[in-house]
């Protein structure tokens, strides 16, 4: 009887997520191997500090302060790049690659910004690089996406794919928090970094939405044409305004196509979400995925979005997976021939101009307290043919100002543009207007 294969598997970074993969391949090691008739062989963890104490314990002669000891061993077969960045990890993924070795990542920005340089690699040295962990953690929406819904055009991908964003909206819509005492408590409970920028501005939302993107249509999302907002601005009378009309305000990332005008949009930003939508419903740190296909319709994933345990559990995956084309069980990765044909399926694709995108709106008005001021407002929405659908007016006894908040029917961007350019200029209107869409399926 032949031995069974070995296959040597090396991970870079013991943080919450590395740790996790330690933990759950040795507990679960000979279960996995008897699966997969295969011998495991967890040979080196590179980390920054060998002294440092970890819920894990990883034998010191496994252990390693350089990476290169990881990646240029000839008996490490995948590569587990979980140290994050866009510099090192670059570096060390693109040498793995080029030994013609499989990586597996949880790295959406490495993979957004670095996308095609990656998948070049693989393409000229015949490794595979595997990222089902770097979108929705444990959900799995890129093994959905490129292998159980294939045979699927998809006209519309929306999502809630911050766990941070989506705890404190929902605390925030739920219980009456302030956002500064949500964001406060996600931190206390490890959901938001003492710095939660990439959280709350919607920059990490925004690597996950074009990796989406990418895997879709073959196109990646340039920053600049892309629309990104964070949660910073949201206060109680935009969750008064939807708790009244049947909303809940979530953080969303939007891909839309349309096949026939040969165009996508994508947009991250504070959206209000009608109730009788499941996403509506995805609460505390919980992502939610909805694809909608030419041939499924609309198929929605919703799950741990985050944390260890859940990321994880999309990295072993992922191993699973690189195992299966090591051993010629199968090849779960993308092909040369398939990263051919979705770079040229990128090249039939354009982002929407301004006049393309269309969604009814949400505005919150900071007023002075004068009469007829709210005329001149009506006013700008007239002259722009921008109908105004529901009014919401919060008087400040004593302050000498006003709240307005209303939504509007569908509008396209450019037209709402020039609205606000113009209430901008107004010496009535006391502060930055607070501009939300409402999602719909169907705009």
């Amino acid at each position: 009887m032949t031995a069974p294969r070995t296959i040597g598997i090396g991970i870079l970074g013991l943080g919450t997520v590395g740790q996790g993969v330690w933990k759950h391949l040795t507990e679960k090691q000979t279960d996995l191997e008897s699966r997969l008739g295969v011998k495991l062989d967890l040979r080196r963890v590179a980390v920054r500090d060998l002294k440092k104490k970890r819920a894990v314990k990883v034998p010191s002669t496994k252990t390693t302060r350089d990476p290169l000891e990881v990646v240029d061993d000839p008996k490490v077969h995948v590569v587990c790049e979980l140290i994050g960045g866009t510099t090192i990890a670059r570096e060390l993924t693109l040498r793995a690659l080029r030994a013609g070795k499989v990586v597996v990542s949880a790295n959406k920005a490495l993979l957004c910004q670095h996308g095609p340089e990656i998948f070049d690699a693989v393409r000229r040295h015949g490794g595979q690089f595997l990222f089902e962990a770097s979108v929705a953690g444990g959900i799995p929406i890129i093994k959905a996406i490129r292998e159980g819904l294939v045979a699927n055009r998809f006209e519309l991908i929306v999502g809630i794919l911050n766990g941070t964003c989506n705890h404190i909206l929902t605390r925030m819509g739920e219980d009456s928090l302030s956002f500064a005492d949500a964001l406060k408590e996600a931190q206390q409970l490890g959901y938001a970094e003492t710095d939660p920028t990439l959280d709350i501005d919607g920059i990490d939302a925004f690597h996950k939405a074009s990796i989406l993107a990418w895997l879709a249509h073959g196109k990646w999302a340039p920053r600049a044409r892309t629309l990104v907002e964070g949660i910073r601005n949201i206060g109680p009378a935009d969750i008064d305004f939807a708790r009244r009309f049947g909303f809940a305000l979530k953080h969303l990332a939007v891909i839309r196509r349309d096949f026939k005008a040969g165009w996508m949009t994508v947009g991250v930003y504070p959206a209000l979400v009608p109730n009788r939508d499941i996403l509506a419903r995805v609460s505390g740190v919980n992502n939610g995925i909805t694809l909608r296909g030419d041939v499924v319709g609309a198929t929605t994933l919703t799950g741990r979005g985050a944390g260890g345990d859940a990321t994880a559990s999309a990295v072993i995956g992922d191993i699973v997976d690189a195992i299966a084309a090591l051993t010629g069980a199968a090849n779960p990765g993308l092909s040369a021939e398939s990263l051919a044909a979705r770079e040229q399926l990128g090249r039939q694709v354009r982002m929407a101009n301004l006049d393309e995108i269309v969604s009814p709106f949400y505005l919150r008005l900071s007023l002075l307290d004068k009469a007829g001021v709210s005329e001149g407002i009506y006013r700008i929405f007239s002259k722009h043919k921008v109908s105004i659908a529901r009014v919401i007016q919060y008087e400040h006894p004593n302050q000498g100002r006003g709240t307005v908040t209303l939504s509007t029917y569908p509008v396209n961007e450019a037209k709402m543009s020039k609205v606000l350019t113009e209430l901008r200029r107004l010496k009535t209107v006391l502060e930055e207007p607070v501009v939300l869409r409402i999602f719909s399926p169907e705009s």
